[in-house]
This record gives C-alpha cells, sequence and structure tokens, in this order.
C-alpha cells in the first residue's frame, strides 16, 4: 500500500506522531510519502492507496492548515481511503466528559468540512512548555493540572501512547 501522511504541527509532537507512522508503515512493507500539510495543496492524493492526516487540537480547534488542506482537497480525498489522527491532551485519560469533547470537536470539524474519514484514532500528545508562547503556557498549565496533577509544569513531557497506535496502525496496515 502506498500512503500519504499529511500533517500540521505546532509544537512538533504532530510531526513526530505522523514520523511515527511513516516508521511503522515502512517497517511492515507499505511505501508512505509525508509532508506538513502547508505544502501539499499541489499533491494529486488519487496516487496513493489510503491517506492519513494528522492535527492537533488547540482551544477547540484544529489547525487552519488541515481545513485549507481539506476543502482543497475535497473531491480527492472522497476518492481514496482516509484516515485521521487527531492529537490533543484530553486524550490522555479516562475521563468521559473529554472524550465527548474530543468526538464534538471531530464531528463539528467533519459537518464544517465535509470530510468523512474511514476512522479517527484520537491520540494523546505532549505538554511543551518550552515551546508555548505565555499566553498558551497558561492555558496548558491549567489543562496539565487538572490531567496531571503531579507533574512538573516547567518540565516538557510525552503523553502520546505509542502501544495503542500501533495496535490501531497494525489493525488498519496489516489486518
Amino acid at each position: 500500500m502506498k500512503l500519504f501522511i499529511g500533517y500540521a504541527s505546532k509544537e512538533g509532537q504532530s510531526r513526530k506522531i505522523a514520523r511515527h507512522i511513516g516508521d511503522f508503515a515502512f517497517d511492515t512493507g507499505h511505501s508512505f510519502e509525508i509532508c506538513a500539510l502547508h505544502d501539499a495543496s499541489e499533491l494529486d492524493l488519487r496516487r496513493f492507496d489510503s491517506v492519513v492526516l494528522v492535527a492537533p487540537i488547540h482551544v477547540g480547534h484544529y489547525p487552519k492548515s488541515l481545513s485549507q488542506f481539506v476543502e482543497f482537497n475535497q473531491a480527492q480525498l472522497t476518492e481514496v481511503d482516509t484516515r485521521f489522527v487527531s492529537v490533543s491532551l484530553a486524550a490522555a485519560g479516562y475521563d468521559a466528559e473529554d472524550w465527548r469533547g474530543l468526538d464534538h470537536i471531530t464531528q463539528d470539524f467533519s459537518e464544517a468540512t465535509g470530510w468523512i474519514p474511514a476512522d479517527i484514532m484520537h491520540v494523546a500528545g505532549a505538554y511543551r512548555p518550552s515551546k508555548y508562547d505565555i499566553l498558551t503556557k497558561f492555558l496548558m498549565r491549567r489543562i496539565l493540572a487538572k490531567k496531571d496533577p503531579d507533574a512538573d509544569p516547567n518540565q516538557d513531557r510525552e503523553y502520546t501512547n505509542w502501544s495503542d497506535l500501533n495496535a490501531w496502525l497494525n489493525g488498519w496496515l496489516n489486518p
């Protein structure tokens, strides 16, 4: 299978996840092309067997580059198998309200863009105070205090569950 892996990333965790997906695909016999979504508008997606897009949620929204990519490639996205990896700290835990919120955000995005991927995987991201501006740092500290009260708010910390992501990828790429 030939995959296109497109990503939008603010602090780098979504890019890291996209690269992990590429490595997993390669290691299991698939080929792939990976590109930041803001650089991928001229790509012919029909030359791929499957498309997976990776993007973070920040303040309840996905990046503009994801929306623009989906809107520009709407017709092509309906012609190939598509998957979506949604990255958020809200996925780092088992709080039912957080998961309902994630489902609501992805549903709103699908309704706004018309894109309905074959499958959506919610993946926990990372807490990166070393990369935040002052407002983001303030907001993220509040989220961290709720999600992981024992964590040091001054230290970067990754919450991505690589085993869960690998299981999802294995189910999709190697059924």
